[in-house]
């Protein structure tokens, strides 16, 4: 079994596990994406296809955060700290902030 993501008009919509031979059934099974080691990302509900590049892409988890076309990750305005400490990002300041 694996996992495949239904993906409409670029979105992903839906997770399902389940055998080639079963989507083969469906009707809709062009819309259904096999989720493997080859893609970048996991597919995840809310996220995106991009067929160009046989890739899934997260759910852009801010709204101030870019997608690097190169690694398809999202990245913040500005790099995370790399000090040790725990950090959260805060979209209203558009800052990472310690986590105490």
């Amino acid at each position: 079994m694996a996992n495949f993501a239904k993906v409409v008009n670029n979105k992903i919509v839906n997770i399902i596990n389940a055998e080639q031979d079963f989507i083969n059934t469906l009707s809709d099974k062009d819309f259904y994406i096999k989720d493997d080691e080859t893609k970048i990302n996991v597919a995840q509900v809310n996220g995106s296809y991009d067929a160009t590049q046989d890739a899934f892409i997260l759910p852009k988890p801010h709204s101030s955060w870019t997608l690097n076309n190169s690694t398809l990750q999202w990245e913040a305005p500005t790099p995370k700290p790399d000090d040790g400490k725990m950090y959260t990002w805060d979209e209203d300041t558009t800052s990472w902030v310690i986590v105490e």
